[in-house]
């Protein structure tokens, strides 16, 4: 049984342990008593002496609560976010007040970091969402469940509270292997695989000497991506030069299908980081598949398809984006072999 009042520091929540919750440790018996709270923040808010027992606060996350036991949480009032919200238009796909969806465009940063302290899509996220955002662990951010690469287009999607993050966080680390969430993307690649569709099951992990890439190593972590032949082209002798594919991640690593195409011998039209030994293919292309590589400067990969189960509702809900303009001038200029 929960109760919610506000309070001066924010939201004071009742909790009247019932004795079936699976457990008697306090942290996991609000952990069900609350699941718009994270594991992370119950624990935080215990250590900060915000949850209190018969007036007295309970500092143990471990403390066996009783059946009967009424739990007060004094849960403050979500601060600001360190990074500055930022005016920058964002192509939204879908939002209500658990979730967002947008379309990244290429060359958006997803995260401030450093050489990107601004300009990123969290910023985006912070100006856009403003006071709908409740907080991600007590604080006023948007919750970034995964990344794309900066010059990588396509869906994504961000909580904006608790209780979306923590389903989020579970949906994306199981990849669809339990659940109905499902990662879809469109790969323009050097040459033609052999066969139909494949995948490739290689870990991942850093690149020994160059700190900035990512490479399939055994001390890496697993890392499995399905891939499919959507379409071939030809160049202008005739022969298979580049095709399309489908991937769909059951993992989510670093840089993954850039990394994991470019070992089955297919890296990205455009991967400067790589390809950039298949730069010599460009002379089969037709003047204006060349022209339209040229003009692309990036890997041309584009996050198409997004399926996830809705944190509040549980209703299955389904985003696709076409390829985007650049991309879409690429392929017709190969269909063309010109």
């Amino acid at each position: 049984m929960e109760h919610g009042s506000a309070s001066n520091s924010g939201q004071r929540l009742e909790v009247i342990v019932a004795g079936d919750e699976g457990s008697v440790r306090l942290d996991r018996v609000l952990a069900v008593r609350l699941p718009q709270l994270s594991r992370s923040r119950l624990k935080a808010l215990i250590l900060a002496d915000a949850v209190t027992l018969k007036n007295a606060p309970i500092r143990d996350p471990a403390y066996h609560v009783a059946s009967g036991d009424t739990i007060t949480i004094d849960v403050p009032e979500a601060v600001a976010a360190e990074p500055a919200g930022e005016a920058i238009a964002l192509d939204i796909v879908h939002e209500d007040d658990d979730i967002i969806v947008i379309n990244k465009p290429r060359g958006l940063v997803v995260h401030p970091a450093a050489g990107h302290e601004t300009g990123t899509l969290v910023n985006a996220l912070i100006a856009h969402c403003g006071a709908s955002l409740s907080g991600i662990g007590g604080v006023k951010r948007p919750g970034i469940v995964h990344r794309l690469d900066k010059d990588t287009t396509g869906l994504m999607v961000a909580a904006k509270n608790d209780r979306a993050h923590k389903s989020l966080t579970e949906q994306f680390a199981d990849h669809g292997r339990t659940n109905e969430m499902r990662r879809g993307y469109l790969a323009l690649v050097w040459g033609v695989p052999n066969r139909l569709r494949g995948t490739v099951n290689a870990p991942i992990d850093r690149h020994p000497f160059a700190r900035e890439k990512m490479a399939v190593r055994d001390s890496g972590r697993e890392a499995i991506t399905h891939w499919e032949i959507v379409e071939s082209f030809n160049g202008r002798d005739g022969k298979p030069v580049a095709a399309l594919l489908a991937c769909q991640l059951e993992t989510g690593r670093t840089h993954q299908i850039r990394v994991h195409l470019a070992h089955i011998g297919h890296p990205l039209l455009g991967d400067a980081v790589y390809g950039p030994h298949f730069k010599t293919k460009s002379s089969h292309l037709g003047h204006q598949s060349q022209a339209a590589l040229t003009a692309l400067g990036r890997q041309a990969l584009h996050a198409y398809l997004l399926a996830l189960e809705h944190p509040q509702t549980g209703e299955i809900l389904h985003w696709e984006s076409p390829l985007p303009q650049d991309l879409l001038l690429l392929q017709n200029a190969l269909r063309a072999a010109l």
